[in-house]
């Protein structure tokens, strides 16, 4: 029994910070296609949470000891990509390509930096993670399934 609580709890930590890991390593874990997309989703879901009610007290506390009266905004090349990019998918842009190119860490703090309500983030990032996690877990068990990738996995 503690073997599998560690294999979830495991595979649940590194999901906090890398969403595609999860059906990758429920699956090398030897986990049912249902354990890891639920797993894969509350890793996900739990650092969207946690951000979202984290970046309200980081604000207030943290960067208004930091920031000058008089400072001006400068727009480095990285933000203006990240401008643009909201501008032109908001936030179900965001949401929907958090699990394949940013970070659980990385969404979220795109989406509360543009003052997006945290119900909208939570809902929006977890329809993103349930659609990515049904999407990743089932093509990993079907890319593991060709016979050519099958002959370089060794079988329990």
């Amino acid at each position: 029994m503690w073997e599998i609580l560690l294999k979830y709890l495991g595979i649940y930590l590194v999901c906090l910070v890398k969403f595609i890991a999860g059906p990758a390593l429920g699956f090398a874990a030897g986990l049912n296609i249902f354990g890891t997309m639920s797993i894969t989703v509350a890793g996900m879901m739990t650092t969207v949470i946690a951000l979202s009610f984290a970046s309200d007290f980081f604000k207030r506390r943290i960067l208004s000891k930091f920031k000058s009266q008089d400072s001006k905004k400068r727009f480095s090349p990285k933000n203006r990509r990240i401008v643009t990019f909201w501008k032109k998918y908001g936030v179900n842009g965001v949401a929907a390509l958090t699990p394949l190119f940013f970070t659980p860490i990385g969404g979220t703090l795109i989406m509360t930096s543009f003052g997006v309500p945290k119900r909208q983030i939570i809902s929006t990032m977890f329809i993103s993670a349930v659609i990515w996690s049904v999407i990743f877990t089932l093509s990993i068990e079907q890319i593991l399934e060709i016979p050519l990738i099958a002959r370089f996995i060794p079988q329990a």
